[in-house]
């Protein structure tokens, strides 16, 4: 019998700028929950969110004299989460009632794939496996072939 794994997964950590506007965009938006979190002088510096089985962190940055933390760069660049759903098309559906502007659906690499960008500008995408040509691009023609 082999051992267990020693990994059990991983749980990517955004440094944010506004974390009231980050809470507002996962949590509200999204429909993460906030399973942990480190409240320092009232104000919420950091937090575990999770919606299913997947979880990210995010951590109000700040220095001494309570500055917020600034990268030399913008944050977000380059950082993609792809988060694999069983149907990404019902996320990019519920997500739109939100009045978020999730891109349209798409197919690639087997999986319809929509994304956004979060407040600090790192993307986010929300993926599931389909049988739909690649390249494909949801509209209404589509939609009545998937479901």
């Amino acid at each position: 019998m082999s051992p267990e794994p020693n990994l059990r997964h991983a749980v990517p950590f955004f440094a944010v700028s506004n974390m009231d506007n980050s809470l507002r965009f996962y949590v509200d938006g999204l429909g993460f929950e906030i399973a942990d979190k480190w409240i320092h002088e009232g104000t919420v510096r950091w937090c575990r969110l999770q919606r299913g089985r997947a979880a990210l962190m995010l951590q109000d940055f700040r220095r001494d004299g309570g500055n917020t933390w600034s990268p030399a760069g913008p944050l977000g660049l380059g950082v993609s989460i792809m988060f694999i759903c069983n149907d990404a098309l019902s996320i990019y559906r519920e997500f739109l009632t939100q009045g978020l502007t999730p891109s349209l659906p798409f197919v690639g690499n087997g999986m319809w794939v929509t994304a956004l960008r979060d407040p600090d500008g790192y993307r986010v995408e929300f993926e599931s496996e389909t049988d739909v040509a690649e390249d494909t691009t949801f509209d209404d023609k589509v939609a009545d072939v998937t479901e």
